[in-house]
């Protein structure tokens, strides 16, 4: 099982000046440990469950891109871009862009999008949540063909794009892998299963993420999709002061379920240091999965 790191809380001790610094010590730690990808937020405010919407947050893909130039080995991407805060011709222009300067390393993490404060606070159109899917499954499609040999135009319900001109072109191939995040099983499942390379699920015990893949097979055979193309990822909560052997235990049984890599959170207060325990203490292990 991999290892991955998720930054989501910039209030940093030392407020603004030190957030980069701080970031910048946690992605290498993370780089140089051997974790295997590192994700922030797509969002302008702090969640309310975690804290106060007036707390620090940056933009997401400024922030990759300042990781990417700091980093070497690290996979990036957000976990997960809302479909509704950029245009999808401009998301692939972005999401390219940071695979071309990271050397092949980005991944597109996305979702339907949900937090209605942000939206309407800053004047970003919050359609209802079916057409929320629905600009999601466009959005796949115009990615996808934005990442091909085909530059033609692209006609659908919410967008129509004159051209599909994307250069250059990703380096990976056939372009950076797409994850879905969310784990509903008629719609967001049924989206990875058609378009997906990757889900990730909340950690909701052994039995209910057995259904959920259980569901994401079921649509894979609907379509004809081999599942194993498809990466199973998992966000796990692990408090600050966390048992690594019982935290372990917990993974065990994700992995045995076919779970390939695991995103933890990491906490504000030293997050560099937070890092260094997880390689130290869980990697190696971990990995053994």
């Amino acid at each position: 099982m991999r290892l991955a790191v998720h930054y989501w809380n910039f209030s940093t001790p030392g407020g603004a000046p030190r957030i980069a610094s701080a970031l910048r010590d946690t992605a290498q730690a993370a780089d140089e440990g051997g974790v295997s990808a590192l994700t922030l937020m797509d969002h302008w405010f702090q969640m309310e469950a975690q804290g106060r919407a007036e707390e620090p947050m940056l933009e997401g893909y400024t922030g990759l891109g300042f990781v990417a130039g700091i980093t070497q080995r690290l996979r990036l991407g957000l976990l997960v871009t809302g479909v509704t805060y950029r245009h999808p011709g401009l998301l692939a222009k972005t999401v390219t862009t940071l695979d071309v300067l990271s050397e092949g390393r980005a991944f597109l993490g996305i979702g339907a999008a949900w937090y209605e404060r942000e939206h309407l606070a800053l004047g970003v159109p919050y359609p209802p949540l079916k057409e929320r899917f629905e600009r999601l499954e466009e959005t796949l499609q115009i990615c996808r063909q934005m990442w091909s040999d085909d530059d033609g135009p692209y006609e659908g319900a919410h967008y129509r794009l004159a051209e599909t001109l994307c250069s250059p072109r990703p380096l990976q191939s056939p372009y950076p892998p797409i994850l879905i995040g969310g784990g509903g099983e008629k719609k967001t499942l049924r989206l990875v299963a058609q378009y997906g390379d990757a889900c990730n699920l909340f950690e909701l015990g052994p039995d209910e993420v057995a259904r959920k893949i259980d569901v994401l097979h079921g649509h894979c055979a609907d379509l004809g999709r081999d599942p194993a193309e498809i990466d199973v990822t998992m966000t796990a909560a692990l408090a600050a002061d966390y048992d690594p052997d019982a935290f372990l235990e917990r993974m065990r049984a994700y992995a045995a379920l076919g779970v390939a890599q695991v995103s933890v959170s990491v906490p504000p207060q030293d997050p560099a240091a937070f890092v260094g325990g997880l390689v130290e203490r869980v990697l190696p292990e971990l990995s053994r999965f």
